[in-house]
């Protein structure tokens, strides 16, 4: 495929007249570049300008003020102490960008996992492959460590979840589309326990604080969550991952005065110290664009 058009390729691309085309690139209005005097057109960039146009004659309103998806306490701290008047909804990760899709929250905090280990690149993959996220920024937020969460001192003894598996410990699981269900199912497919192995509570838990409330009640004896859930109510903590924490969102919702404020936040010391204060972030990259669709 030709990765850039001449000027008469671009417009007969965009069917429009080379004479209009030349009035935008002029006027900075469509993305081109000029070389040695000739005008040359990214394919990739004129198809999201024009998918960009789709989506703002398309839209009735700006979506609502809500951070959903996945709870995180460092994200939960930030929200509020940037005054950015957002309001949290958490569900998990997959229910947050089924919502920012139907254009009902603003951002969606978001740790996906791929079934092959690649991590890194599960939550850009997952906005790639939903047609309604044409439009979507992924902001990078932390990269935070995950593992099994025990009662205060571990007296099970745990160190892994094929242990877990193998003591009968009670196992409080997330629902489906949770980010930590998702690393859960990857972390048993690549050991040697099954999800049918695992001694699990009757009913999942919505968020990671939700399950370590019960933990510390002793309803369950384990579960996967946050380093950060875990040192909150002084329990037990063994690390199984670290994975990335994101920030997904339009666009047009970028400049937005709340999320500009929890962006502001995210660049200061103030947020690395705390991020420190809480335990098991790394915030080298918070506020970073990770993708740009």
């Amino acid at each position: 495929m030709q990765h850039y058009l001449s000027t008469d390729e671009a417009a007969a691309y965009l069917k429009i007249k080379e004479r209009k085309l030349y009035d935008l690139a002029s006027a900075g209005a469509v993305p081109c570049s000029k070389v040695t005097g000739k005008w040359l057109f990214p394919r990739a960039a004129l198809d999201r300008w024009v998918e960009a146009g789709l989506a703002q004659a398309g839209a009735a309103k700006a979506p609502p003020a809500i951070l959903a998806g996945s709870h995180d306490p460092l994200l939960e701290w930030a929200a509020r102490r940037s005054g950015s008047g957002l309001a949290l909804l958490a569900e998990g990760s997959q229910a947050g960008l089924a919502r920012l899709e139907r254009d009902e929250a603003a951002i969606a905090a978001i740790h996906l996992h791929g079934e092959a280990g690649d991590d890194e690149a599960a939550n850009a993959d997952a906005i790639r492959a939903r047609p309604g996220l044409h439009d979507v920024a992924l902001i990078g937020f932390a990269r935070r460590e995950q593992g099994l969460v025990t009662a205060p001192g571990n007296p099970l003894g745990l160190a892994s979840l094929a242990d877990a598996a193998a003591r009968g410990a009670r196992f409080g699981l997330r629902q489906a589309g949770a980010g930590a269900q998702l690393l859960l199912a990857r972390l048993l497919a690549a050991g040697t326990a099954s999800l049918g192995d695992l001694s699990a509570a009757p009913a999942p838990f919505a968020t990671g604080a939700d399950l370590a409330a019960a933990i510390r009640a002793g309803e369950v004896d384990c579960g996967l969550a946050s380093r950060s859930v875990a040192v909150a109510l002084g329990l037990g903590f063994v690390p199984l991952a670290w994975e990335r924490f994101d920030l997904a969102l339009r666009r047009r919702s970028y400049f937005e005065a709340g999320p500009q404020a929890l962006f502001a936040l995210m660049r200061s010391a103030e947020f690395a110290r705390q991020a420190e204060r809480l335990g098991g972030y790394d915030t080298a990259d918070a506020g970073a664009v990770r993708l740009n669709r």
